[in-house]
């Protein structure tokens, strides 16, 4: 099996689509269909430092990436933030992920970022044997207020 990591594409969308709403229901959340609009837009629009990247397996999106850049009050460069990665039931355990993840760190690599981040769900045993095969887990817990 080969995983071909690509930029997202507008054609790309349908099948985001899916893979948005099994990511959203593997994580019991719901998010407004206009946020999930504007997700999509915000990824090709050169403005937003959103960025996907997404996984093809046999010519088929199998998974996806949403990350973005930003500055930090601790580094000189960017800071890369995975936010969302998601990869198909039927593909997991076949290193789309880690196909996923090898890509991120080379793009920070590539662009001079200083770091790459991200968190998930303490729960979520699958992804958290993939990240720690990265890094072990710096010991900071995340708190968010919502407005």
């Amino acid at each position: 099996m080969t995983v071909t990591i690509r930029d997202a594409r507008p054609g790309d969308e349908a099948r985001w689509r899916e893979l948005w709403q099994d990511y959203l229901a593997f994580y019991e959340v719901t998010v407004n269909g206009g946020i999930t609009n504007s997700t999509w837009r915000r990824v090709f629009d050169p403005a937003s430092a959103i960025f996907m990247r997404v996984a093809e397996v046999d010519g088929e999106v199998m998974g996806f990436t949403l990350s973005l850049t930003h500055e930090g009050t601790w580094i000189d460069g960017r800071d890369c933030y995975l936010e969302d990665l998601f990869v198909d039931p039927g593909a997991r355990g076949k290193g789309v992920g880690r196909a996923l993840m090898d890509d991120l760190v080379l793009l920070c690599k590539q662009n001079g970022w200083s770091r790459l981040y991200w968190h998930t769900n303490a729960q979520n045993k699958r992804a958290r044997a993939l990240y720690d095969s990265y890094v072990e887990s710096d010991g900071h817990i995340r708190y968010r207020i919502s407005f």
